[in-house]
């Protein structure tokens, strides 16, 4: 792997150390401007003050990035533009209503049998797109307290319906070995709480971390699967792949969320590259996200029918595997709701099904339900 030009006289091991990382991160115009040469639009929002999103880059998703090209997908993903200040009316801070499920600020119990579990508000690097854009990189002062992981806890205890607890934030693997197995440790004893997830985007933009004293720390409380996320199939270096064999390894399931993005993910080509190079590091494809519309994304908004095309197109050419759901988590807090193409043309009344396959051809069903001898 090339680094980035400022980053040319690390050490090999000051490199894959992931505290190394953490501690050299560039959040800065100046230090950004001695990796890539920055455009018009990156520079002004860089200097602005009207974006509430922070900026932060790991030098290893740093040297990633294409120095002269600002089309660059996943360089569009992480370097603010000036068209983050551009909000819409239908735009809003919050617009998954969590604020108003939330039980506590770290907590947010919308679906009856699991919740969410805001444990650290700081992300390794921050997503242009992020839907909590409202909370992340902020003080930390809600998430990293003890009392308040306390209360969480404490709630989750109390109420025997919760099975599936999503450890979330930011970024979960941010955390340091010892306060992820505290909150593990916790919830495992809790014997309604049959599963643990992780949402963590680290195997992308942090491989470093997942080391193997993490991934036999977390082996200890299985069942624990994790959510990655991946935007494009530039993530998919010998780094990630190591980081999700580390992972799988371990026997952690990997299932991946993707969001689709204009002109960064969205065309049949780029989804179906990179769904089959998650499935080849044991990653399962498993939600493709309509843009959450955030204050300031309407730039990487796409139109629905985008994305039924680019299902249309992937289905059938490559393993079921490798086709995710495609959903839009509903905005005011409705869930996640499938938006998938229709291939029932026409029921008649014999109860003949007309369904299209793949390649638009027609072919019948009939079924004759509630029968009885």
């Amino acid at each position: 792997m090339t680094q980035a030009p400022m980053l040319c006289e690390v050490s090999t091991k000051e490199w894959n150390d992931w505290h190394w990382q953490i501690r050299n991160r560039i959040c800065s115009l100046e230090r950004l401007e001695n990796i890539i040469s920055l455009s018009y639009p990156e520079k002004k929002a860089l200097i602005s003050t009207d974006t509430s999103l922070p900026f932060s880059i790991t030098p290893y998703y740093a040297s990633l990035l294409d120095r002269n090209n600002p089309q660059q997908p996943i360089r569009k993903s992480v370097i603010p533009t000036i068209y983050e200040t551009e909000t819409s009316n239908y735009e809003d801070e919050d617009p998954l209503s969590e604020h108003a499920d939330s039980i506590f600020p770290n907590l947010i119990h919308r679906y009856p049998d699991r919740v969410l579990f805001l444990v650290t508000d700081f992300c390794s690097t921050y997503c242009r797109y992020c839907t909590r854009s409202r909370i992340v990189g902020g003080s930390d002062n809600f998430t990293s307290q003890q009392a308040e992981w306390d209360q969480a806890i404490e709630y989750i205890e109390s109420r025997p319906q919760i099975r599936d607890v999503l450890l979330s934030g930011g970024d979960p693997l941010t955390l340091s070995d010892t306060m992820l197995e505290k909150l593990l440790s916790r919830l495992r004893k809790i014997k309604h709480v049959e599963i643990i997830r992780i949402g963590t985007k680290v195997p992308a933009v942090l491989p470093q971390r997942i080391t193997p004293s993490l991934t036999e720390m977390i082996r200890k409380y299985h069942p624990v699967w994790m959510s990655l996320h991946f935007t494009h199939p530039d993530e998919l270096t010998p780094e990630t792949s190591q980081a999700c064999s580390r992972l799988s390894d371990a026997g952690i399931p990997l299932m991946s969320q993707t969001v689709l993005l204009s002109g960064i993910n969205d065309a049949p080509g780029v989804l179906k590259t990179l769904f089959q190079g998650l499935l080849r590091i044991r990653v399962k494809p498993y939600y493709l996200y309509q843009c959450d519309p955030v204050k300031g994304t309407a730039h990487f908004r796409t139109s629905l029918e985008t994305g039924q095309k680019i299902i249309n197109e992937i289905q059938g050419y490559t393993s079921g595997y490798a086709v995710p759901l495609y959903v839009i988590d509903a905005p005011g807090g409705g869930g996640k709701i499938p938006v998938m193409p229709n291939r029932i043309i026409h029921k008649d009344l014999s109860n003949l099904l007309y369904l299209k396959n793949y390649k638009g051809e027609i072919y019948g069903y009939y079924y004759r339900p509630n029968l009885r001898s």
